[in-house]
Protein backbone atom coordinates (compact mmCIF):
# COMPACT_ATOMS: atom_id res chain seq x y z
CA UNK A 1 0.00 0.00 0.00
CA UNK A 2 1.10 3.71 -1.41
CA UNK A 3 0.88 5.35 2.51
CA UNK A 4 1.80 9.24 0.36
CA UNK A 5 3.31 10.61 -2.08
CA UNK A 6 6.16 13.43 -2.65
CA UNK A 7 6.88 15.51 -5.58
CA UNK A 8 5.97 17.95 -8.67
CA UNK A 9 2.72 17.94 -10.54
CA UNK A 10 3.20 17.87 -13.81
CA UNK A 11 -0.17 16.87 -15.42
CA UNK A 12 -3.82 17.94 -14.18
CA UNK A 13 -6.71 16.91 -15.40
CA UNK A 14 -10.40 17.21 -14.64
CA UNK A 15 -10.46 14.62 -11.24
CA UNK A 16 -6.97 13.35 -11.30
CA UNK A 17 -3.28 15.50 -10.77
CA UNK A 18 -0.16 13.38 -11.60
CA UNK A 19 2.50 13.51 -9.06
CA UNK A 20 5.99 13.06 -10.77
CA UNK A 21 8.38 11.56 -7.41
CA UNK A 22 11.12 11.42 -10.19
CA UNK A 23 11.38 8.98 -12.85
CA UNK A 24 7.73 7.22 -12.32
CA UNK A 25 4.95 9.83 -12.23
CA UNK A 26 1.58 8.35 -10.53
CA UNK A 27 -1.94 9.48 -11.53
CA UNK A 28 -3.59 10.42 -8.31
CA UNK A 29 -7.43 11.00 -8.10
CA UNK A 30 -8.28 14.05 -5.96
CA UNK A 31 -11.31 15.35 -4.36
CA UNK A 32 -10.84 19.51 -5.27
CA UNK A 33 -9.01 19.37 -8.00
CA UNK A 34 -8.90 23.48 -7.93
CA UNK A 35 -6.17 22.95 -4.73
CA UNK A 36 -3.73 21.76 -6.93
CA UNK A 37 -1.45 23.55 -9.67
CA UNK A 38 0.77 22.80 -12.72
CA UNK A 39 4.64 22.46 -11.30
CA UNK A 40 3.94 22.70 -7.29
CA UNK A 41 5.68 20.66 -5.55
CA UNK A 42 2.98 18.29 -3.16
CA UNK A 43 2.97 15.73 -0.42
CA UNK A 44 -0.40 14.17 -0.75
CA UNK A 45 -1.88 11.23 1.83
CA UNK A 46 -3.04 8.45 -0.76
CA UNK A 47 -5.19 5.40 -0.66
CA UNK A 48 -5.18 2.56 -2.91
CA UNK A 49 -8.50 1.42 -4.22
CA UNK A 50 -8.26 -2.16 -5.61
CA UNK A 51 -11.06 -4.34 -6.94
CA UNK A 52 -11.80 -6.83 -9.44
CA UNK A 53 -12.56 -4.33 -12.31
CA UNK A 54 -9.96 -1.02 -11.04
CA UNK A 55 -6.54 -0.12 -9.44
CA UNK A 56 -5.86 3.29 -8.45
CA UNK A 57 -4.60 5.81 -6.54
CA UNK A 58 -6.79 8.21 -4.56
CA UNK A 59 -4.67 11.37 -2.96
CA UNK A 60 -5.78 13.56 0.25
CA UNK A 61 -4.33 17.07 1.34
CA UNK A 62 -4.51 15.76 5.50
CA UNK A 63 -4.95 12.53 7.21
CA UNK A 64 -8.25 13.69 8.70
CA UNK A 65 -9.31 13.67 4.65
CA UNK A 66 -8.32 10.37 4.23
CA UNK A 67 -9.85 9.22 7.48
CA UNK A 68 -12.94 10.51 6.07
CA UNK A 69 -12.63 8.87 2.77
CA UNK A 70 -12.26 5.39 4.82
CA UNK A 71 -15.17 6.13 6.56
CA UNK A 72 -17.39 6.70 3.89
CA UNK A 73 -16.29 3.70 1.80
CA UNK A 74 -17.04 1.65 5.08
CA UNK A 75 -20.40 2.46 4.40
CA UNK A 76 -22.98 -0.30 2.86
CA UNK A 77 -23.69 1.08 -0.77
CA UNK A 78 -20.78 3.96 -0.53
CA UNK A 79 -17.82 3.07 -3.22
CA UNK A 80 -14.50 5.22 -3.55
CA UNK A 81 -16.21 7.26 -6.66
CA UNK A 82 -19.28 8.44 -4.30
CA UNK A 83 -17.12 8.60 -1.17
CA UNK A 84 -14.60 11.01 -3.56
CA UNK A 85 -17.82 12.75 -5.11
CA UNK A 86 -19.15 13.47 -1.87
CA UNK A 87 -15.95 14.94 -0.44
CA UNK A 88 -15.20 17.30 -2.98
CA UNK A 89 -18.29 19.06 -1.92
CA UNK A 90 -17.28 19.14 2.27
CA UNK A 91 -14.40 19.11 4.47
CA UNK A 92 -14.00 16.10 7.10
CA UNK A 93 -15.21 17.96 9.80
CA UNK A 94 -18.40 19.11 8.37
CA UNK A 95 -19.33 15.94 7.85
CA UNK A 96 -17.75 14.11 10.70
CA UNK A 97 -20.38 16.64 12.68
CA UNK A 98 -22.82 15.91 10.59
CA UNK A 99 -22.72 12.31 11.03
CA UNK A 100 -22.54 12.86 14.50
CA UNK A 101 -25.53 15.27 15.00
CA UNK A 102 -27.63 13.03 12.60
CA UNK A 103 -27.95 15.75 10.14
CA UNK A 104 -29.04 13.36 7.03
CA UNK A 105 -30.47 16.93 5.49
CA UNK A 106 -27.10 17.82 5.23
CA UNK A 107 -25.64 14.61 3.69
CA UNK A 108 -28.19 14.28 1.09
CA UNK A 109 -26.86 17.25 -0.08
CA UNK A 110 -23.52 15.81 -1.09
CA UNK A 111 -23.29 14.30 -4.44
CA UNK A 112 -24.14 10.78 -4.98
CA UNK A 113 -25.31 10.64 -1.63
CA UNK A 114 -29.30 10.29 -1.33
CA UNK A 115 -31.53 9.55 1.60
CA UNK A 116 -30.72 6.19 1.88
CA UNK A 117 -27.06 6.13 1.64
CA UNK A 118 -27.72 9.50 4.17
CA UNK A 119 -29.09 7.41 6.63
CA UNK A 120 -26.90 4.34 6.62
CA UNK A 121 -24.02 6.99 6.83
CA UNK A 122 -25.62 7.75 9.96
CA UNK A 123 -26.41 4.49 11.02
CA UNK A 124 -22.70 2.83 10.54
CA UNK A 125 -20.50 5.76 11.28
CA UNK A 126 -22.60 7.18 14.32
CA UNK A 127 -20.01 7.28 16.98
CA UNK A 128 -17.43 5.43 15.61
CA UNK A 129 -15.63 8.35 14.19
CA UNK A 130 -12.83 10.37 15.51
CA UNK A 131 -13.87 12.47 18.34
CA UNK A 132 -14.04 16.11 17.88
CA UNK A 133 -14.42 19.51 20.24
CA UNK A 134 -17.84 19.86 19.97
CA UNK A 135 -18.60 21.03 23.40
CA UNK A 136 -22.45 21.23 23.57
CA UNK A 137 -22.96 20.20 19.39
CA UNK A 138 -26.69 19.23 18.32
CA UNK A 139 -27.37 15.51 20.04
CA UNK A 140 -29.65 15.13 16.98
CA UNK A 141 -30.89 17.40 13.80
CA UNK A 142 -33.55 14.16 14.08
CA UNK A 143 -35.11 15.91 17.05
CA UNK A 144 -35.14 19.31 15.61
CA UNK A 145 -36.87 18.00 12.54
CA UNK A 146 -39.72 16.39 14.34
CA UNK A 147 -40.28 20.02 16.11
CA UNK A 148 -40.46 21.91 12.96
CA UNK A 149 -42.66 18.99 11.66
CA UNK A 150 -44.85 19.64 14.20
CA UNK A 151 -45.22 23.35 13.72
CA UNK A 152 -46.29 22.73 10.28
CA UNK A 153 -43.42 22.94 7.95
CA UNK A 154 -42.84 21.24 5.13
CA UNK A 155 -40.53 18.31 4.78
CA UNK A 156 -38.85 19.72 1.72
CA UNK A 157 -38.59 23.59 3.51
CA UNK A 158 -37.24 21.80 7.02
CA UNK A 159 -34.68 19.45 4.71
CA UNK A 160 -33.10 22.58 2.75
CA UNK A 161 -32.99 25.04 6.15
CA UNK A 162 -30.59 21.86 8.08
CA UNK A 163 -28.45 21.42 5.03
CA UNK A 164 -27.43 25.14 5.43
CA UNK A 165 -27.01 24.95 9.33
CA UNK A 166 -23.85 22.73 10.55
CA UNK A 167 -22.38 24.81 13.24
CA UNK A 168 -20.57 23.33 16.23
CA UNK A 169 -21.32 24.33 19.58
CA UNK A 170 -24.92 24.36 19.00
CA UNK A 171 -27.06 22.99 21.35
CA UNK A 172 -30.56 21.65 19.64
CA UNK A 173 -33.04 25.01 20.49
CA UNK A 174 -30.08 26.89 19.33
CA UNK A 175 -30.40 25.25 16.04
CA UNK A 176 -34.10 25.12 16.14
CA UNK A 177 -33.81 28.75 16.67
CA UNK A 178 -31.73 29.35 13.34
CA UNK A 179 -33.93 26.87 11.24
CA UNK A 180 -37.01 29.00 12.61
CA UNK A 181 -35.45 32.43 11.58
CA UNK A 182 -34.37 30.90 8.10
CA UNK A 183 -37.57 29.28 7.44
CA UNK A 184 -39.57 32.82 8.14
CA UNK A 185 -36.94 34.79 5.97
CA UNK A 186 -37.82 32.29 3.34
CA UNK A 187 -41.63 33.12 3.69
CA UNK A 188 -41.49 36.82 3.62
Amino acid sequence: MIYSLRGKIVDKSKETIAVDIGNIAYEVFITRIEDFRLNEDVYIYTYEVLSQDDHYLVGFTSKLEKSAFISLISVKGIGPKTALSALSSTNPEDLFRAIQSENTSYLKKLPGIGPKAAAQIVLDLKGKLVEMDEKGAPTSYEEVRLALKQLGFKVKEIDDVLSSINEPGLENDAVLRLALQKLRKKSS
